[in-house]
């Protein structure tokens, strides 16, 4: 089954980048420095002006201007490792899969450094959506941080030779998040999204877990709410009343990214925007998590099918199954290039 896919504007870079970018420094630093065939080492001239000083004598202007260019370069040179060394590390922080850029982070270093942005959650199922829907393409575009939702995301990417650091899936992170600003009182979260009085009983129970009231207000849009503008204005006006900074969305994909890509600039109050699907109905008890040992095997999926057939058999049989043979196609499209990048 041959799918047409939307290429997502990616920042990682390739390993053709680096080397590009090797090549220019060495050019730079030749630039600058002009270097030519010089008659004496940088030993030399320094043996020379140390006897012209100790003899009271002119310091030859050859032998100063040779030792200002040994310098000049040994500083560019240092400045050129450490402009690879930043590309190298901004290599590691993101990895590619269907033309879809994820953030390799592991979780601490994610939590410390979430400040401000939207955050999506990509799993198989956005993965097959993307290759598809063009308005969620945009919406991902506007995302400022992608981090990995699904186990078997993490088995395709280490496939393709690109190994993730950590998996953090939209409904483990919510609950990390409000655990690790326990006792930072600036964090106050508005939850929007699950069936009437979901969130407000997530609610309920995650102030009770944290200790303080994080979460400051919920609510549960009705079904076709992105439709209706109205119903879209008074879910902003109440956002916008309220104290909160950070706005959890969980109404399922792509509905929420849409939402979030959509109206973000209108909600100047909001530091944090979270994509997390079901995390509002499993920190409500609405829905059960699967067991820990079936996520890790990457079997969370058919935990899921298992307790609602009815709604998610379309999504993991027929949906997403092209997701296996998309993976093995771009596996062997990386191999093909591989020659090319060591020759350049």
């Amino acid at each position: 089954m041959e799918l047409k896919r939307n290429k997502l504007v990616s920042t990682s870079t390739s390993a053709v980048d680096v080397a590009a970018l090797n090549n220019d420094v060495e050019n730079a630093i030749e630039q600058e420095l002009e270097i030519k065939e010089l008659p004496l080492t940088a030993a030399d001239s320094s043996t020379t002006i140390a006897a012209a000083v100790q003899d009271k004598k002119p310091v030859p202007a050859s032998d100063v201007k040779q030792l200002y260019r040994q310098f000049r370069k040994a500083a560019l040179e240092s400045t050129a490792r450490e402009l690879r060394k930043q590309q190298y590390d901004h290599l590691q922080t993101q990895v590619e899969i269907l033309s879809i850029p994820i953030d390799n982070i592991s979780v601490n270093d994610f939590l410390s450094q979430l400040k401000r942005g939207v955050v999506f959650t990509p799993n198989v199922d956005h993965l097959m959506k993307l290759q598809k829907d063009i308005d969620f393409v945009k919406a991902y575009r506007t995302a400022d941080y992608r981090v990995c939702d699904s186990q078997v995301l993490m088995f395709a990417l280490k496939f393709l030779g690109t190994p993730l650091k950590a998996k953090i899936s939209g409904s483990d992170l919510f609950p990390m998040f409000c655990e690790h600003h326990r006792h930072n009182e600036a964090i106050k979260i508005f939850l929007m999204g699950g069936a009437e009085g979901i969130a407000a009983k997530a609610m309920e129970r995650i102030n009770a877990r944290i200790g303080r009231q994080i979460v400051v207000q919920a609510h549960s849009p009705t079904f076709g709410f992105e439709k209706d503008e109205a119903e879209c204005d008074r879910i902003l006006d109440m956002i916008r009343q309220s104290s909160a900074n950070v706005l959890v969305v969980g109404v399922g994909a792509p509905k929420q990214e849409k939402w979030i890509a959509k109206y973000r600039d209108q909600l100047p109050n909001i530091d944090i925007f979270l994509a997390v699907g079901a995390a509002i109905d499993f920190e409500a008890g609405n829905k059960p998590r699967a067991p820990e040992l079936l996520s890790r095997l990457g079997l969370e999926w058919l935990y899921r099918l298992s307790t609602e057939p009815g709604r998610l058999w379309k999504r993991y049989l027929i949906d997403d199954f092209p997701f296996l043979w998309l993976v093995i196609k771009e596996r062997f499209a990386r191999l093909r290039r591989k020659p090319a990048s060591k020759d350049t």
